[in-house]
């Protein structure tokens, strides 16, 4: 089935009037292909200046890779067979369009199946395609940044649902920043042959409640402690496009865009329940629906509803993108060319969007940069001493810089919440283990010590965990210097005693606060280092340094 789109940029500029202005003909088309476990997708794409690209054209063809997947664990063998033709005419298209790069994903269904490697080998081998099974959580990383780039959601708190054929990620944001992703098994195709609700008539009131109480009981332990009750749920994937214009064919409102409607929870319930007593014959009739839908729109659309129902969300956006389109921004970020000051840049570039990220989250920036400029001159003359890794030097900056963007949620468990904010905010410059790294210094900043039945800490190897309590430790101590937020302590010296680490520190007016602080906030370091920490006043006149233990 193909869907040609009309080109036009992802900000909804007319694309001539694009073209012109940024370059035209001569600018770099890619090609991203979207590998679903309902459906394929393809999008060609020019790439304009800044982080944007205009379309060229699209393409879908429904091969239902998942079908039968809940049943014997293997991809269909006509789906396989479906879904290389199709990559091979995809990939056709995609040449006519002289694209620089081709990027293919796969999702849920391959990612699942245990034939989905001999797949992946046949494209390779037949089409001339590299599949990149991406995980779940990479999923939700790339339907979030789809929908922040569409949406303005940086003061908002928000969730994000990217319904397949296979699966459902939901991501909880706030503030414009990723707090958390939960994975579900909840994909239209997979619960529509789980509860058998594909059949010419969908038979009683009881095999809708079996629906319904199946989704909610894979629902609730995920959704049980949800960080938050969202203002408003954005919703990616053909389930909910369709659902959309079911809506605007019932409401006469032909010709209006699916990106942005408005669906309130209350139709969608009402919708539900109607399709849920149409026979497939009459759906495939229905205004707004298509054929290749209709046998699997009624599972689709109760996951919304019951998504809705668990999170208490009353309103429903449509983004009528999703994955292949955060897929696509990716490409163009990677696309930029190297040049002699790329390491500058983007060590500027990550000092930015540290300051952009902390700063967006509400944190005092003049008290963050002084703890940070403590927190590095304590580790850079630790180093030696204690044989700690150098690089780490931007590992405790960066943590210091972040390790209050929890504030953004609330301050009581805000070490907590800074840890999920920092690890998923895909910051320029961080792979994702250092941003790991990061995030556990950052949570461990305050509050508990690090155990071993936190699942964010034994996660780590055993130098890592090293690494995380001997940073989290000289982290504690700096923040505790600044702990009246006067940015008092001015200078701090560090020396090695046989029994203690000594910290002279350099002050102006009276930094008693900063002192009892530091000496209440000293047992993770004495346990990290294994020895115990003594503090010092040296006053800049005189020089006179008065002892104080730990």
């Amino acid at each position: 089935m193909s869907q040609h789109a009309p080109e036009s940029t992802t900000d909804g500029t007319d694309a001539n009037a694009a073209a012109s202005s940024d370059g035209g003909e001569d600018q770099a088309r890619c090609a991203a292909i979207d590998i679903g476990s309902n459906s394929m997708r393809l999008v060609v794409s020019q790439v304009l200046s800044g982080l944007d690209y205009r379309i060229l054209d699209e393409e879908r063809e429904s091969t239902r890779l998942a079908h039968s997947l809940a049943v014997n664990g293997q991809l269909d063998p006509q789906a396989i067979e479906d879904s290389l033709a199709a990559l091979r005419r995809f990939k056709k298209i995609a040449e006519g369009f002289g694209v620089h790069e081709i990027r293919t994903i796969a999702t849920c269904a391959v990612r699942e199946a245990s034939n989905g490697a001999e797949f992946c080998q046949r494209a390779k081998d037949e089409a001339g395609i590299e599949i990149e099974v991406i995980s779940a959580d990479m999923e939700g990383q790339l339907a979030f940044r789809s929908v922040a780039q569409a949406f303005d959601v940086r003061d908002m708190n928000v969730a994000i649902a990217d319904i397949g054929g296979g699966s459902t990620e939901i991501v909880f944001a706030c503030g414009g920043h990723i707090e958390e992703i939960v994975p579900t098994k909840l994909g239209c195709v997979r619960v529509t042959e789980q509860y058998g609700i594909n059949d010419e008539l969908f038979t009683t009131p009881d095999s809708f409640k079996r629906l319904i109480a199946g989704i909610d009981r894979d629902l609730k332990p995920l959704l049980k402690k949800r960080p938050f009750v969202p203002q408003v749920l954005f919703g990616t994937g053909g389930t909910f496009t369709t659902l959309a214009s079911i809506l605007m064919m019932q409401r006469g409102e032909v010709g209006q865009m699916e990106w942005g409607y408005r669906i309130h929870r209350a139709d969608v319930s009402h919708t539900l329940d109607t399709l849920s007593k149409m026979t497939l014959k009459q759906r495939k009739a229905l205004p707004g629906l298509s054929t290749d839908r209709a046998d699997i729109i009624v599972a689709g659309i109760a996951i919304i509803d019951r998504l809705m129902h668990r999170m208490d969300v009353n309103t429903l956006r449509i983004h009528d993108r999703g994955i292949r389109d955060g897929l696509m921004l990716t490409m163009i970020e990677d696309m930029r060319p190297d040049s002699p000051e790329k390491t500058a840049a983007e060590e500027q570039q990550r000092q930015q969007a540290m300051e952009t990220f902390a700063r967006s989250c509400g944190v005092d920036m003049v008290h963050t940069q002084h703890v940070a400029s403590l927190a590095v001159s304590l580790f850079r003359q630790m180093t030696p001493m204690f044989d700690l890794r150098e690089t780490d030097d931007d590992t405790i900056y960066a943590s210091a810089m972040l390790q209050d963007v929890g504030y953004l949620i609330n301050y009581e468990k805000h070490h907590k919440h800074s840890y999920s904010l920092i690890l998923n905010s895909q910051l320029p410059g961080f792979s994702r283990h250092a941003l790991e790294i990061v995030a556990n210094v950052a949570r461990y900043h305050r509050g508990a010590n690090p155990k071993k039945k936190h699942g964010n800490f034994t996660r780590l190897s055993e130098s890592d965990q090293t690494r995380v309590k001997q940073l989290a430790a000289i982290l504690r101590v700096a923040g505790a210097l600044d702990r009246s937020h006067r940015q008092q302590v001015s200078r701090v010296e560090v020396t090695l005693q046989p029994d203690h680490v000594f910290v002279s520190i350099e002050a102006t007016g009276d930094p008693e606060v900063d002192l009892w602080a530091a000496r209440s906030r000293t047992e993770l370091f004495c346990k990290a280092f294994n020895t115990d920490i003594r503090f010092g006043l040296r006053r800049p006149a005189n020089g006179t340094v008065s002892s104080t233990a730990s």
